[in-house]
């Protein structure tokens, strides 16, 4: 486990953030990989580490989980499933229904909001032959993906640091070259215009996965519009115990 307790400033001399750490380490003890603490002054709805300052109070900034053979250095900041055992479900779902199409040579699969780069390096360690683009706004993120991918030797994945709406309208060289396009968005779904920007890509497949299958109805919606079918739908329970599903659908261009 890795722990940031996010404080205020106000009275923050009266906290001893050490022996708070003792007092974590004599509770979880090996569980414990490691206690950072950010002071956040910002006043919102939740507590976001890249606003405040953060030390490392014990062990370390990042743990190690394993994905179908991968391993994915995580840190604070970047996104990871939580449940591994219903992850490699989600993610074998998924990949099968890349795989169910060809890939043309001079084509690649681009995945989207990509957080660590996890399903796209399983795609590339399955199928070597495939290039693989990841996108994802958090660059802490795009960092651990980067390092990942060297950690598993996985060579034909590019990762960029970038909004998915901005990085599809400045590299229009993907244009035309994309033959599957995976989405793996936040609990709201996709912008319109980075969802219209993605139909211009001009994919034959969409795989779209979710955490809020109400959202992704709405965009189903929007893809169907633009001529593109439903052909598959799945359901791996993620979040046990909780009224929470998490979505996979196939997509297929079936008219301009």
């Amino acid at each position: 486990m890795l722990i940031n307790l996010v404080t205020s400033s106000v009275g923050i001399e009266q906290f001893d953030v050490n022996a708070f750490s003792e007092f974590l380490l004599g509770k979880l003890g090996q569980r414990l990989a490691g206690f950072q603490h950010t002071i956040n002054d910002n006043v919102a709805d939740r507590a976001k580490i890249e606003n405040g300052q953060w030390r490392l109070v014990y062990g370390k900034p990042v743990v190690i989980e394993k994905l179908l053979g991968l391993s994915f250095e995580i840190s604070m900041e970047s996104f990871f499933q939580t449940n591994p055992k219903s992850a490699e479900k989600l993610y074998s779902k998924a990949l099968s229904y890349v795989f169910e199409e060809p890939v043309p040579e001079g084509s690649a699969v681009m995945d989207l909001f990509c957080g660590t780069g996890t399903i796209g390096q399983i795609l590339s360690s399955q199928r070597p032959d495939v290039e693989v683009i990841g996108v994802d706004i958090v660059a802490e993120a795009i960092e651990d993906a980067v390092r990942n991918a060297q950690r598993n030797n996985i060579e034909k994945v590019k990762f960029f640091a970038a909004d998915v709406g901005k990085f599809l309208k400045e590299h229009p060289e993907y244009l035309g070259k994309i033959a599957t396009v995976i989405l793996d968005p936040p609990r709201a779904g996709i912008a319109p215009k980075t969802l219209q920007k993605t139909i211009d890509l001009g994919a034959e497949n969409i795989v779209y996965i979710s955490c809020n299958p109400s959202t992704q109805a709405r965009d189903a919606d929007t893809l169907r519009s633009a001529g593109y079918e439903l052909q598959k739908l799945s359901f791996v329970d993620q979040f046990p115990h909780t009224g929470h599903i998490e979505s996979i659908a196939k997509f297929k261009k079936v008219s301009k």
